[in-house]
Formats: C-alpha cells, structure tokens, sequence
C-alpha cells in the first residue's frame, strides 16, 4: 500500500533498455481547470510505448510516465460523477504529459469515453486503443462495406484481432496471417475464415484463394510486407497503412508510379479519442460482456513486471494484447477486478 497522497508510477529516465523503466512512488496529481484525474484500473502497453522508450518517438521529455492508454474511474469534480467507468486515450498522453502506467492519471476532459461495463479491468485495458485503431481503419481507411474481402497483414496482433472481430460485424470475409503455423488455429478460433502463414508471399496465397485478389488490405507489420499486401489487393481495392510491428514505417526513395500496383489505392490511419464514438465502445463492451464476442488472448501484468511486459512486447513474445494492472483488488470492489498477474485469458 502507498502512502496517502503518494501513489506508485512506471517512470521512463529516457530511451534506452528496459532498465530504464522503474516503479517509483510520486505525488498524486492535482488536475488543472480542464482536466480530469482519474484512479487507473488497467493500462494498455502499445507499441507507441515502445518507440518511445527506444527514443523513437519526437516530442518527448524525460523523466516521463509513459502510456497512451489507460481505464479507470473518475476521480475528481468533473461534468461526469465520480466513480465513473471512462477510457483515457492519445491527445499526448505519456509524451506529452504523464500518461497511464500509474496508480493515477490527470488526462484532458476531451480524451476521456465514458462506458459502462462490470469487466475486470484486464479485459476492459485490452479494449479502447485497439478497437478505436481498428474501427478507425475498417471505416475511415477502408470503408469496409459487408460481402467484401478483408486481408490483415499481422493478425495476431491484439489490432489484428479486433479488426477480425469488427469486420465479421460488417459482413466481410477476414483473410489474415501469422509468422507461426502453430497460431493459425488461434485466428481460425477467433473467426479468421482464411488463417494463412505470412511465408513473405502472401499475395500468392490470396490470390489462390481469391484470383482478382481481395477488396481490402489492413497494413499492421510495416513498409517491408507492404508491397506483397499491395500486390494481394485487386484493382481499385483499397490498402491501409496502420501497425508497423515491424518498426519499420518509411520507404525509402519512395516512387509511387514504380511502387503501387496499376489501380491500387493506398491510404492510411491514425486517430484520436474523438474518432471512437461512444456507442461504438459501449456496444463492443457489451458484446464482449455477453460472450457474443472475444477480445483475443490478453496477458497481463502487475505494473512491478513492467520491464518484463515490455520486453516481451519489444520481442512478440505473446499473442494478443498486453494489459498493466496499477494494483491488486477484490473483484467489485473500487477499481476492481484482481490482479491476474501473467494470466493470458483466450476467448
């Protein structure tokens, strides 16, 4: 237990290892006008947290509480109640300011969702980046439209699964990769109707499948599996740059008439907050509540393991979505929902 007004937090020292990265104890933050503090029940670990940490990100002042992601309760005046249920997201978060890896967050009042829901907190932290991500790119950057067919490049990550789940709610038909043969039957659980090994020819697969070649193409791995995605994309369907798993994300001598196939479009994502609509989260929340839907394998952590989270991110040491837990709880009970440890839940 913390001291009072003294609460635990993940703080960065600056790019580097994951030695780097320490628990240490920290005022509780008082929220400015505009602001809202919130008591965090789970954090989300992405790979913007990862660039940060590699000194990969720009903007970034150090020391810093990293996180661009976090759920929680409401826990200071605001026009929502206190005790209520909100996701915090991007608008600088863990760059710009102290983000999500800690017991407590003051984020801006316009990043915060509020929702409702009685899951534990390591569901609910697998939740609102990947889904915004997700629903972002099938909408925005694909215009998805129901009997297409939907290739992601990188399926086994947490994004990935998420796009699969929200593009069989459109209507499409998923065609999605893995590096491993022995996940193919974790997408193929998940709803992925084609799993195929990512051999670095997957266009030739698509196209066994499907000779014209799919409709849309969700990019999560990076510029080196880009050209072959393009090249399993039909004439006038549609590429969406999103994930780079690969931490690759620029071409160099980028020529588009040499690089994009005759007729492909390319385009791109990346969103905020204000890009998920409420009913949106509410309604994916509510699915996963009801076992309609999964969210995909979820390990997570106590925030004490934060340098082993981290370099099991940095290595894809684990499938799916990997969740922080700022503290122990008894289930229903403030923030609640235990504290799991290292416990991958699999849907």
């Amino acid at each position: 237990m913390t001291r009072p007004g003294v609460m635990r937090a993940v703080v960065l020292s600056g790019p580097g290892p994951v030695e780097n990265l320490s628990v240490v104890e920290l005022p509780v933050p008082e929220p400015p006008a505009g602001w809202v503090r919130i008591e965090v029940g789970a954090f989300g670990l992405n790979r913007s947290e990862l660039h940060t940490r590699l000194g990969l990100a720009g903007g970034v002042v150090f020391p810093r509480v990293p996180g661009i992601e976090a759920v929680g309760v409401v826990d200071s005046d605001c026009d929502l109640p206190r005790g209520q249920r909100v996701a915090a997201m991007m608008g600088g978060m863990g760059r710009v300011f102290d983000g999500g890896y800690a017991e407590y967050a003051v984020v801006p009042r316009e990043v915060l969702i509020p929702f409702r829901s009685d899951l534990p907190w390591d569901v609910l932290g697998a939740v609102p980046e990947t889904v915004q991500t997700a629903y972002g790119s099938l909408t925005t950057g694909l215009d998805l439209q129901a009997g297409q067919r939907l290739l992601i490049r990188g399926g086994t990550s947490a994004l990935g699964f998420a796009a699969t789940t929200l593009a069989r709610d459109i209507g499409a038909t998923v065609l999605a990769t893995t590096r491993s043969g022995l996940r193919l039957d974790v997408l193929r659980a998940h709803g992925v109707e084609h799993p195929l090994v990512d051999d670095g020819e997957v266009a030739r697969q698509v196209r066994q499948l499907y000779p014209g070649g799919v409709d849309a193409a969700l990019e999560l791995v990076g510029t080196p599996t880009l050209p072959d995605t393009l090249a399993a994309t039909r004439v006038h369907g549609t590429v969406c740059f999103t994930g780079t798993l690969s931490d690759e994300w620029t071409v160099p001598g980028f020529s588009p008439i040499g690089y994009l196939p005759k007729g492909v479009r390319l385009t791109a994502y990346r969103g905020e907050s204000a890009d998920l609509p409420a009913e949106v989260l509410q309604r994916y929340l509510d699915r996963l509540a009801s076992g309609e839907i999964s969210p995909g394998p979820i390990t997570a952590y106590p925030m004490a393991d934060i340098r082993r989270a981290h370099d099991d991110l940095e290595h894809n040491r684990r499938v799916g979505k990997l969740v922080g837990l700022p503290r122990a709880h008894p289930a229903g009970g403030g923030p609640a929902g235990g504290d799991p440890g290292d416990r991958p839940r699999r849907g």
